[in-house]
């Protein structure tokens, strides 16, 4: 009913920058929180990045004042820049949205994307 298409991932050198891109499409009513969250190999996945359609969005501590994330509402999409890459933030990030279905009757859905490789090379 909801899919996410991710993008922007690849291989960059230490403080290099990339952004990701993540784009919400099917029958979305509304949505709330759009985020991303990363699990780096052989760790547990993490929250990097929230934002919801109102209010603070809200870092990791060892992402801020280096990754920024915004939302296009008329896109449905969100996006994370990522800048002054580390090779500690090596992970596969995933898209996260929280949305209300637009069927009947309408219920909240949480959807993660499949996920797309930022490697950060020395």
């Amino acid at each position: 009913q909801v899919q996410l298409v991710e993008s922007g991932g690849g291989l960059v050198q230490t403080g290099g920058s990339l952004r990701l891109s993540c784009a919400a499409s099917g029958s979305i009513f509304s949505i709330n929180t759009m985020g991303w969250y990363r699990q780096a190999p052989g760790k547990q996945r993490e929250l990097v990045a929230t934002i919801p359609s109102q209010g603070i969005t809200n870092y990791a501590d060892s992402v801020k004042g280096r990754f920024t994330i915004s939302r296009d509402n008329a896109k449905n999409t969100v996006y994370l820049q990522m800048n002054s890459l580390k090779p500690e933030d090596t992970a596969v990030y995933s898209c996260y949205v929280r949305c209300l279905v637009a069927t009947l009757p309408m219920r909240s859905l949480e959807v993660w994307g499949q996920g797309t490789l930022v490697t950060v090379s020395l």
